[in-house]
């Protein structure tokens, strides 16, 4: 619960969470067996999550309570020629009703750059952009004061082609052209014995989170507003919406809670900003929860993709050249799409040694639902391009397709084609054979018990003499921290009060669990240096210093390794006295089970002893090594570190009706360490399922520019019955030094391979090319 105070006319506010389960950042004290690192401690608010106890942000409430919706563009473009809002604020129960007039300040939102309008104001550049928002009485009632404000519409051509965009008008003030990014590596001129071309295009993933998009503002007697909303990155948002009503930013606090899991950025600013203005505007609390049509309306996609391929090999199947071209479609709006094509084009050429690269990407306006950043954002659309010309380099030579790819794999010590050194572990070469390795599974066997495994199940129009097995390989990378020279720094604080009853530790830091199980490894980290079973994680507000965003395992490397940075300054607070009274140096002190001694066994006593009733803190900061942005040559040392993985796909494929069933993942990682094993398998089974989901079923159809059935029946997520068996074969823990832990991100690198390897398989079941994801059934019709 949270308190806070309204305008000075309003009586004071108290936030409301349901009763039951943990708190909204998963606070709560660890168990008292099994602590530290390495070992699977299992997350504080997971009985809550379970039985549905646990708050979630739509459960908030507060006394006086409003009701907000916004109304939406009907149109991908169109000029705002008039709002007339006379009819909707006549409505009875209507408390506000506000456009893009009410703004006082910016008015624009965006995380990495801030082109997108508050409200749409002289032109509609895509379908859903909000145009205005109504605060009142009933949620109903706002609903229906919404849709009663008349806006003038004068519809104009919009480019929904990323080709068109570059001979169109401006979409923009700043242009249709977001980036260039011209990658020359090697010899420009070289050239191979056999060259191989592919055209291949990613669809428009969606992050379809769990919970839609909700949250609940609050007024305060500075004129400034709290805000409570399930934000990833609570900093970012807070100085945006300031900028954008021309506050301060210590007149907005964002209170994170309740996120129900994220897969990149969770709550789009588009909800917040109607919050935070209808809230200032009323002197009331003002919440809104969204429909799932307005979520998928409001949040960022991931970025449809076209990449056309040229691989050039020799005779042996060695890598001589790759060239492509990517193009990116990123909406209406640039948000993080810079950061996206970066990715993309470093990563074009794969986890292979490429000795000559001529890679050209663009990232571009349309007039397309705006994309941003969804994990793996980038590395995977050029995965499933770049594998798919390995497998037509293989049937080129008559090569094995895993042979090819060992031929091929890079390594420690190898150079990227951006010329950035691979320092870090790189196993590519024992994650691939570890794969190969891997026992196949058996074959159906005839007979009713087995026909549900059949592509289409039971009940399909399918004949099982149809059905062909196909087995895909595909090997991917990320990157994990310091993209282009992003401070990727994080801050933390670590508090321990001892008293009768025992010791316990507080954690302090900005980084949003969001079910990458931050808080988790945050309470394993302080058991590990001091040996203190009750450990709470605080609840996130923009009080404490930035921790950053969430993704890529940043949380894991930056904010638990200033977790581990101020734990240790506290455990050297703790032991300096005791080893002064002995006259040894702290360092001959071991800290076991709650238990301190020392190495001659003369020192033996506990933490709550030790601390005496005493409160020891400290707060510490970790930031890895700086990065560079790629240059005009698309070179330089972007990337701090990169995690990499090998799936092996099994399919069955009707090849008469295009069915296909996904009969196992099998997949090597590599991991660095360690750290909770039975999360990394959850991370891990996770990623694969959302990479089969955008192989087969996840597409958000947007015709004309015009997003289509914008819901879970239209938008097919992956079921139970789609997830195959996920077999991790392989973990690979070859630490990086660099790392405060030496691990690095789970759920990136399956994501970004497992569509690859499905449609690697695909492809080997039907002899069809299967260059686009996800893959519809007339793509996998074929003779096998």
């Amino acid at each position: 619960m949270a308190e806070a105070n309204g305008p000075a006319d309003v009586t004071a506010v108290t936030v409301h969470a349901p009763t039951g389960g943990a708190g909204p950042a998963g606070t709560g004290g660890a168990g008292r067996s099994g602590q530290g690192l390495g070992v699977s401690l299992p997350p504080t608010d997971a009985g809550a999550k379970a039985t549905g106890t646990f708050p979630y942000t739509a459960d908030l409430w507060a006394e006086g309570l409003l009701w907000a919706a916004v109304l939406r563009a009907p149109h991908p473009r169109a000029r705002i020629k008039g709002i007339d809002t006379t009819d909707a604020q006549a409505m009875p129960g209507v408390r506000a009703v506000v456009t893009h007039a009410d703004v006082t300040g910016d008015g624009l939102l965006g995380r990495r750059v801030a082109d997108r309008p508050a409200f749409a104001s002289e032109e509609v550049r895509y379908h859903g952009e909000p145009v205005a928002a109504v605060a009142a009485d009933h949620p109903e009632t706002a609903r229906l004061a919404a849709a009663a404000i008349a806006v003038d519409y004068e519809p104009i051509e919009a480019v929904t082609s990323a080709q068109r965009a570059f001979e169109a008008d401006p979409l923009h003030p700043d242009g249709n052209v977001i980036r260039h990014i011209p990658l020359r590596h090697g010899d420009a001129a070289a050239t191979g014995e056999v060259v191989v071309e592919g055209l291949y295009r990613i669809g428009r993933q969606d992050s379809a989170p769990i919970g839609a998009e909700s949250g609940l503002a609050v007024p305060r007697p500075d004129g400034g507003v709290e805000i409570y909303v399930a934000a990833t990155d609570p900093h970012t948002d807070r100085d945006r919406l300031a900028g954008c009503l021309g506050l301060t930013t210590e007149q907005v606090k964002v209170y994170v809670t309740g996120v129900p899991g994220s897969l990149g950025d969770r709550e789009d600013q588009g909800f917040q900003l109607p919050l935070a203005l209808l809230a200032i505007r009323t002197g009331c609390p003002v919440k809104l929860a969204a429909t799932r049509e307005e979520s998928f309306l409001g949040h960022a996609h991931r970025h449809p993709t076209l990449l056309r391929y040229w691989h050039h090999a020799d005779r042996e199947g060695r890598l001589v050249k790759v060239e492509a071209q990517l193009l990116m479609d990123a909406g209406a709006y640039a948000d993080e799409s810079a950061e996206a094509l970066a990715a993309a084009v470093s990563f074009a050429g794969g986890p292979y040694v490429v000795p000559n690269a001529v890679v050209d990407g663009w990232a571009v306006r349309t007039n397309n639902p705006p994309a941003g950043y969804l994990r793996g954002e980038g590395a995977m659309q050029v995965c499933a391009a770049y594998e798919g010309q390995m497998d037509q380099l293989a049937a080129r030579l008559g090569m094995d397709p895993a042979e090819l790819r060992a031929r091929n794999v890079l390594a420690t010590g190898d150079t990227l084609p951006t010329g950035q050194a691979v320092t870090c572990p790189a196993p590519v070469a024992e994650l691939l054979s570890a794969v190969r390795e891997a026992p196949l599974p058996a074959l159906p066997k005839d007979g009713p018990i087995e026909d549900w495994l059949l592509p289409g199940g039971p009940d399909g129009a399918g004949d099982p003499a149809a059905v062909r097995r196909g087995v895909g390989y595909a090997l991917g990378m990320v990157h994990l921290l310091g993209a282009e020279g992003t401070d990727e720094v994080s801050t933390a604080t670590v508090r321990v009060e001892g008293n009768a009853e025992g010791a316990t530790a507080t954690v302090l830091c900005a980084a949003v669990e969001t079910g990458q199980g931050f808080a988790t490894l945050a309470r394993q980290v302080v058991q590990e240096v001091l040996g203190v079973d009750e450990v709470v994680v605080a609840p996130v507000d923009t009080d404490q210093p930035p921790a950053g965003p969430g993704g890529r395992g940043r949380h894991t490397w930056v904010s638990a390794g200033a977790v581990e940075r101020a734990a240790r300054m506290v455990r050297t607070q703790l032991l300096q006295p005791l080893a002064a009274n002995f006259g040894m140096s702290a360092e001959l002190l071991t800290i076991e089970d709650g238990k301190i001694t020392s190495y001659d066994g003369v020192l033996s006593t506990t933490v709550t002893e030790a601390l005496e009733g005493k409160e020891l803190w400290a707060t510490a900061q970790c930031r890895p090594h700086p990065t560079e942005p790629l240059d005009e040559s698309g070179q330089g040392d972007a990337f701090v570190g990169l995690a990499f993985a090998a799936v092996r796909a099994v399919v069955d494929v009707d090849v008469e009706l295009g069915a296909v069933r996904v009969v196992e993942m099998a997949i090597a990682q590599d991991v660095g360490r360690v750290l909770n094993p039975r999360q990394l398998r959850a991370r891990i089974e996770a990623g694969v399922t959302q990479g089969i989901g955008a192989a087969l079923t996840e597409h958000l159809r947007v015709v004309r520019g015009e997003v289509r059935r914008a819901d879970l029946t239209g938008y097919a997520l992956p079921t139970a019955l789609d997830t195959p068996e996920v077999r991790i074969v392989s973990l690979l823990e070859e630490r990086d030094v660099v790392a405060p832990f030496g691990a690095k991100s789970a759920s990136a690198p399956p994501l970004v391979v497992s569509p690859a390897a499905v449609a690697a398989a695909v492809r080997a079941a039907t002899g069809q090319p299967v260059n686009r994801l996800p893959i519809k059934p007339q793509f996998a019709v074929g003779a096998g």
